[in-house]
């Protein structure tokens, strides 16, 4: 039996087939060899994974475009303003509520476009006693005295960059027209600030309210505290409504890159007077307007031909020339003038529904009406007050002997008076330089001396605007 061998043939076992010491052998990884035997099998699963894939890329697509058109909804609801205003009621538990921008009102802005002379300080008081305008009177007078002795023309650019300033309630821009080593500016550092209602009334001033329709005692606002210009913006940002009024941008064209910029809503109102009565009130207030007539006067063409200014033989004396001054400049002022009615009567796109004239003898003759008219314009609501302080300024029974003061006076007469106190030269002299703007606004020219002082016939005709 030692001897004796026994041969069992090999038997290779492969590593899965051996068991895992409790003598049973892995069953998972058979069958894991039979599906892998099996490659149809695989694919058929592999596919399966695949649509359940392509599936589930789908809904996060669509949910992520559902959850970008929410969140565009909820980040501008301008778009959807109508329907909004439909819901009376809001919750506040609504997490759009929360984050939702308040809908600024983009405020209505007013330039008065005039000259000197027209009736502007009377015309801006209408506003300036208005309590949801935030008004400045004249604020480019500051350019032209910091800039003398520059001519007219080549100050308009300023003068509108002011108003881009201003318009925006930045009114630091008044610093640039600063006497160097000076004060700083302050409230009552403005031209005209004193007949201010803004800077004289409550919260800036406790001389006066706004609301209280009444004019401004220069006197009693000189004593208020100077405010710092920071101040006065904040209380201009209050306002949905600025008008500002002035007689240094001549021509309404000056104004259109203004008035074509989206972030502001810019309509002009051209106030206009008689040429004539124009002239004679420049006379009048010639030692008032000296830098002013000069700076104009500097614009003129030298290249054109004019009519003599006095008789031949006439001797020539001082006040002549103070007159030829303030008759000359309306040379310029007509210029310009009827290159504004022309843009009018074709308006260009930035100028339509944008631009209103108002006559000066129409507001001194029915001044309730046309008070209505521009306030309409203006998208402003008039009430009894203002109305009947319209109405008691151009019926007073005197004529002002203060020419740059607002005060109640026969305004009818005073709109006539150039008939008797110009001479037929002056007259002549006045016609021909603006012969074609009063052809627009309906101011008939006259042939005599004696004609022109026949107050019972009206030189009105109506306007062409």
């Amino acid at each position: 039996m030692r001897g004796k061998q026994y041969h069992h043939p090999l038997k290779l076992i492969a590593p899965w087939e051996k068991d895992g010491g409790f003598g049973r052998k892995l069953k998972t990884y058979r069958n894991h060899t039979k599906i892998i035997a099996q490659p149809g099998i695989v694919m058929k699963v592999l596919r399966r994974k695949r649509i359940v894939l392509i599936m589930a890329y789908f809904l996060l697509l669509v949910l992520t475009m559902l959850n970008l058109a929410n969140y565009k909804w909820t980040k501008e609801p301008q778009q959807c303003n109508h329907q909004m205003r439909s819901n009376s009621y809001q919750s506040r538990s609504d997490i759009r509520f929360l984050y939702r921008p308040s809908l600024a009102k983009k405020r209505q802005l007013i330039y008065v476009l005039t000259t000197w002379r027209s009736g502007s300080s009377f015309f801006g008081e209408l506003f300036n006693q208005n309590p949801d305008v935030f008004f400045l009177y004249e604020p480019m007078w500051h350019i032209w005295q910091k800039l003398y002795p520059g001519d007219a023309v080549s100050l308009q650019g300023a003068a509108r960059d002011m108003l881009s300033s201003l318009y925006r309630c930045d009114l630091s821009v008044f610093q640039l027209y600063n006497s160097p080593g000076g004060k700083n500016f302050t409230s009552l550092g403005l031209f005209g600030a004193t007949l201010n209602k803004v800077v004289c009334s409550y919260p800036l001033c406790s001389a006066y309210r706004k609301e209280v329709v009444g004019m401004v005692d220069d006197k009693v606002c000189k004593k208020c505290p100077p405010q710092s210009l920071r101040l006065l913006e904040e209380e201009c940002l209050k306002y949905n409504t600025i008008v500002i009024k002035g007689v240094r941008v001549l021509d309404v064209n000056v104004l259109a890159p203004l008035m074509e910029d989206p972030s502001l809503d810019l309509k002009v109102i051209h106030l206009v007077r008689d040429p004539r009565a124009v002239a004679n009130s420049r006379i009048k207030s010639r030692h008032g307007l000296i830098r002013e007539n000069l700076q104009v006067v500097r614009s003129r063409d030298p290249k054109l031909r004019r009519i003599p200014f006095v008789d031949p033989g006439h001797k020539a004396n001082k006040k002549d020339g103070s007159d030829y001054h303030s008759i000359g400049a309306m040379e310029v002022i007509c210029d310009r003038t009827s290159r504004t009615l022309r843009t009018a009567l074709n308006p260009p796109s930035w100028l339509k529904g944008k631009y209103m004239a108002v006559r000066y003898e129409d507001l001194v003759e029915n001044p309730v009406r046309t008070l209505r008219s521009a306030y309409r314009f203006a998208n402003l609501t008039t009430n009894h007050d203002i109305e009947s302080f319209a109405l008691n300024m151009t019926s007073g029974s005197s004529s002002s002997s203060k020419p740059f003061i607002v005060s109640s006076r026969n305004a009818t007469q005073a709109a006539s008076a150039w008939r008797t106190v110009l001479s037929i030269q002056q007259i002549k002299q006045v016609e021909d330089y603006c012969h074609h703007s009063m052809s627009v606004l309906g101011y008939e020219r006259v042939r005599t001396a004696g004609e022109a002082k026949d107050l019972s016939k009206s030189l009105l005709t109506h306007s062409k605007l």
